[in-house]
């Protein structure tokens, strides 16, 4: 199973929220997933991840979505 560390939305319209979730590739955004990792606000600009919680799915091989590595590289989130 390959798993992939992606953006899960949740919200009103206009008014996002993201989950960082660790989730099988083949589940839809929205669907089952794995583990929840931490959180996104696109209006307030704030990441809150758990970085044992990434640090121990990169090590079982998980892959993070673009969008995902992108926020992490943004926010210093793994200089942490």
């Amino acid at each position: 199973m390959a798993v992939k560390i992606r953006l899960q939305r949740y919200g009103s319209n206009k008014k996002p929220f993201y989950r960082v979730v660790a989730s099988d590739a083949k589940a839809p955004r929205d669907g089952k997933f794995l583990e929840i990792i931490g959180t996104y606000d696109p209006l307030t600009n704030k990441v809150a991840v758990d970085s044992e919680k990434i640090n121990k799915w990169y090590a079982q091989g998980a892959k993070p979505t673009d969008t995902v590595k992108s926020l992490f590289k943004k926010y210093n989130v793994l200089d942490k």
